[in-house]
């Protein structure tokens, strides 16, 4: 395996690329790009190497995936276009244009995912004994146990809501599952819905949608199915003649005017009420609904016919996550793997801060475990000496102990300062939650930035020590979320640095106050820094590679977006730059094309772990500067957020940084390369090929390997010889 980064960029890339001559526009559609992604991921539940309940997986987050895009993306498009915006994308599209073509993707998409769940899931679910079933296809006594599971559990909490005259069309909720049920024509003069032509009836989103069916065998049923088959309990002297099952999606892109605001918290409660009530822009239908139900439907909640999408299959796929819970059985999952302990806090394991002082210490999640994270907040709010704690918080776990500890800190009469981002998308109500928790507690706490969202991740902790006041900050990629840091890649830093701490100190002034500092030591925040810094960075490659020097950049981002970044790298390729980019979802850049960016790689790492955290190294003339940041390559993140780039000082972190890097640019198994038609190209190796490497997989045997040296006393020092951490 090489170790050189400079080697790995410079060596043949193991594949056919053949460069392609310019076809279209230079910069892709943001949302056609997105779509592109979601298709990789269905690419994994499509995967025959992948254990069966991981194939599930995939496929359910597609379908959350799809949600949270029809709800953001889809809606801010459908805005403009019923707006009557003519504002083109970069191909010269108006909106209506963008929104039919991507409403045309989008049902290639359902289509592709219920092919895969309908022709390659289901049968693989038989072959290993799981049966989902419809209702007439249970037996007996499955039948019974149903019937009384219905009365016992189901039927205390539906609730019928007929339509006429007097009772209008309810509204109705957002992602929830429905029934449209119609009945024949009923002139019995007792009957209260001798009127009423149809009914609507919510699937209580409370209970489990999948039922476990008894027996030895393992066999299942939906929620709605069985509603369905016990509707005429619900409907007395009534003829029930079609029952559908049908799903909308509500606009949740909502736009808040700052500058009327007076009080943040109120207006964010206003918008998750709103939110409800959206606008309906995606109608799922079972296909089996009649023309004249569609059309009801569709006329009651005005949805366009390019908003109707008629399901073949189970409405809202989600579901098939919850099959492995019903049925455990590991050999269908991958290989359990939790967060190793980390060699680096081994050493004085209970002395967290002597062990920061010591050097830069960092953390790898999930391959790490997150646990030293909240063992230092802990320790820091029951420490005496430590007079202050400030921190960001944009996305935290629903029983947070990092909110704990900040909570227990205030309560033990430290200063604590938390920003917590109430616009953090579909988290508002999360951290309305918490904000409150975190007043109460006698923190605080700031609500948000006006115009700005602060995304950034940083903690800075105030400690007085014998030798005066000493600063000890965390900086990381990811957010402070315990759960996600099981199963998102993320780096987090540690350091005592004394510049630093400064730029931290300064930073909290920054966000708390209205004092701007003049200028940095070592951070680079956004929106005011961090876009010259990454432009200064590319353009400083271009000068090198100008005057025939090597010239090599390497970036991991979540989305590359922003077109002044995309036109600064497509002259960095013209001028000779070698530019490497790992780029998990939304690509607007066309990588491999002639005169163009024929020195471009785009890499796309869909696996076990989502691939999060966010890595920049410019060669810059064998100086090797690399930096970690919580910002993408997007307009929002450099424009309209407070993020934070920051630099990797110390040499055994740089070596587990550049690790990552090494690992993914060499990644046989989970990465996709893009060519230069914008398509995506997966490896296929041959089975005996020594090249084949699977990143993650590698940096997971990595971590249990070092846990285990560490355990049998045998490690000594850390797998990089731990240095002091110099100030560059």
């Amino acid at each position: 395996m090489l170790e050189n980064i400079v080697e790995i960029v410079e060596q043949s890339p193991g594949y056919e690329r053949e460069l392609l001559e310019l076809s279209g526009t230079k910069i892709l559609n943001r949302e056609l790009s997105w779509i592109d992604f979601n298709d990789r991921v269905l690419e994994e539940a499509q995967d025959e190497k992948n254990p069966l309940y991981e194939r599930l997986n995939f496929l359910a987050i597609t379908c959350s995936n799809l949600d949270e895009f029809f709800m953001v993306r889809v809606a801010a498009l459908y805005n403009l276009y019923k707006s009557g915006s003519q504002s083109t994308d970069y191909a010269g599209r108006n909106p209506e244009e963008q929104l039919f073509s991507l409403m045309e993707r989008c049902h290639k998409f359902y289509k592709d995912q219920y092919n895969t769940f309908n022709k390659q899931i289901l049968p693989v679910l038989l072959e290993n004994e799981i049966s989902h079933l419809d209702m007439s296809q249970i037996i007996q006594e499955e039948y019974q146990y149903l019937d009384k599971y219905y009365e016992e559990n189901i039927y205390p909490v539906l609730t019928p809501l007929a339509v006429d005259a007097g009772r209008p069309f309810p509204l109705i909720p957002n992602q929830n599952l429905n029934l449209f049920v119609t009945f024949e024509p009923n002139d019995d003069s007792n009957s209260m819905m001798k009127n009423s032509t149809f009914a609507i009836v919510e699937v209580p989103s409370i209970l489990p949608r999948l039922i476990k069916l008894p027996g030895e065998k393992k066999r299942f049923v939906l929620i709605e199915n069985v509603i369905s088959e016990f509707l005429d309990r619900l409907f007395y002297n009534q003829t029930i003649q079609t029952t559908v099952c049908f799903r909308v999606m509500r606009n949740a892109d909502y736009e808040l005017d700052e500058e009327e605001i007076s009080d943040l918290m109120n207006e964010m409660e206003d918008v998750l009420w709103q939110r409800e009530r959206g606008k309906v822009i995606r109608l799922e239908i079972e296909k089996s609904a009649g023309k004249a139900i569609l059309r009801t439907l569709q006329d009651l909640m005005e949805v366009e016919e390019f908003a109707v999408f008629r399901i073949k299959g189970p409405i809202d796929l989600k579901f098939v996550n919850t099959i492995s819970k019903a049925f455990p059985n590991s050999s269908l999952e991958y290989e359990h793997f939790s967060g190793q302990k980390s060699p680096d806090f081994i050493i004085n394991n209970s002395d967290y801060f002597s062990t920061i002082r010591a050097k830069d210490r960092i953390l790898h999640h999930p391959y790490e475990s997150f646990e030293p994270n909240i063992k230092i907040m802990q320790t820091a709010a029951e420490d005496p000496q430590v007079l202050a704690i400030k921190q960001t918080l944009y996305r935290v776990s629903g029983d947070s102990p990092i909110i704990k500890a900040l909570a227990t800190a205030a309560e033990n009469g430290k200063h604590v300062m938390v920003l917590v981002e109430l616009k953090a998308r579909f988290d508002e109500e999360n951290n309305i939650h918490w904000a409150r928790r975190l007043e109460k507690a006698g923190c605080h706490v700031i609500y948000g930035l006006k115009g700005l969202k602060t995304h950034s991740k940083i903690t800075l902790i105030v400690r007085k020590e014998d030798d005066g006041i000493r600063r000890y900050v965390h900086l990381g990629t990811g957010n402070y979320n315990d759960q996600t840091a099981k199963i998102y890649t993320d780096f987090g830093l540690w350091t005592a640095s004394e510049q630093i701490g400064q730029d931290a100190t300064d930073f909290f002034n920054m966000i708390s106050g209205y004092s701007i500092p003049m200028g940095w030591n070592k951070i680079i925040p956004a929106p005011r820094w961090l876009r010259k810094e990454a432009e200064t960075r590319i353009k400083q490659e271009i000068k090198h590679a100008k005057k025939g020097r090597k010239a090599i950049i390497v970036a991991k981002i979540n989305s590359l977006v922003d077109e002044r970044i995309i036109e600064l790298l497509y002259e960095a390729s013209q001028a000779g730059v070698q530019i490497r980019l790992i780029v998990r979802g939304i690509c607007c850049l066309r990588a491999g094309v002639k005169g163009l960016s024929e020195n471009i790689e785009v890499r796309s790492l869909i696996g076990r772990f989502l691939e999060h955290s966010r890595i920049f190294y410019y060669y810059n003339d064998g100086r090797e500067d690399l930096f970690l940041s919580s910002a993408d390559w997007m307009p929002r993140n450099l424009n309209r957020r407070v993020e934070i780039l920051f630099p990797v000082l110390d040499e055994s972190c740089r070596q587990r940084v550049l690790e990552v890097l090494n690992l993914q640019l060499q990644d046989t198994e989970r990465a996709r390369i893009m060519l230069g038609d914008a398509s995506y190209q997966r490896f296929r190796l041959p089975n005996d090929d020594p090249k084949h490497l699977d990143s993650q997989k590698t940096l997971m045997e990595l971590a249990i390997d070092a846990s285990q040296k560490m355990k049998q006393n045998t490690y000594g020092q850390n797998r990089y010889e731990p240095q002091k951490s110099p100030e560059r």
